[in-house]
């Protein structure tokens, strides 16, 4: 049985490859804010269980299995999102914390039952797709708003990097996945955007919020 501490090394390490690519010791150890030689010893304990590529100096890889055991727990994770969101009314800015305690339950039972009473969802509050039962992830084909155009018309329809503050500050500019909206203009300077929507006029968004959203067009 895995344990809380290995499943969370797991999850960082899927996350941190799809986000970056490559991964090494050093940016694991940042991400968890734990230090490299525990971080190494670690690695070298998951690469004899078969979870991980494990050479020095070398990029870590996760292997077919431990890509499987990360997405089942990132699985339990989004499920938990979605159910306290759906069945219990909390805000998509509140339920991170939550989940990441709830994620470690060993009870497949519990979370097949949370599945099917929310109608085996494809995707969480936050528009990030839930590995299906087999620990299979499959990725949606959306773009980043800042790779837009002016004149496109646009829906929201997943948040990266979905912080609390983040959240927070979509909900005080009433964004929420779900909303279309206009482009108006784009400045050159700083790739800041003029976009309409709802009764929003003309609310500009920085460029780190437009790197932050993705979009179907």
């Amino acid at each position: 049985m895995n344990s809380l501490n290995e499943e969370n090394y797991l999850k960082a390490l899927l996350n941190l490859s799809l986000a970056d690519g490559e991964v090494n010791v050093k940016d694991l150890s940042k991400h968890l804010n734990i230090k490299m030689p525990s971080v190494t010893s670690m690695m070298k304990k998951m690469a004899e269980k078969g979870w991980v590529h494990y050479e020095s100096y070398k990029p870590l890889r996760l292997t077919e299995q431990g890509k499987k055991e990360a997405a089942l727990i990132i699985r339990k994770h989004r499920l938990t999102e979605m159910f306290l969101v759906e069945k219990m009314g909390f805000r998509w800015d509140e339920v991170h914390d939550i989940a990441e305690q709830i994620e470690h339950v060993k009870a497949p039972e519990f979370f097949a039952k949370m599945d099917e009473l929310l109608e085996f969802p494809k995707f969480d509050p936050h528009g990030s797709p839930i590995p299906d039962k087999n620990g299979t992830l499959v990725w949606a084909t959306w773009v980043k708003l800042s790779e837009c155009e002016p004149g496109d018309e646009v829906k929201i329809v997943a948040v990266t990097k979905s912080s609390e503050e983040f959240l927070k500050f979509l909900n005080s500019r009433e964004i929420a996945l779900g909303l279309e909206m206009t482009i108006i203009s784009i400045e050159p300077f700083d790739k800041s955007m003029v976009v309409r929507y709802k009764n929003h006029e003309a609310e500009t968004l920085s460029a780190t919020v437009c790197e932050r959203l993705l979009v179907s067009k």
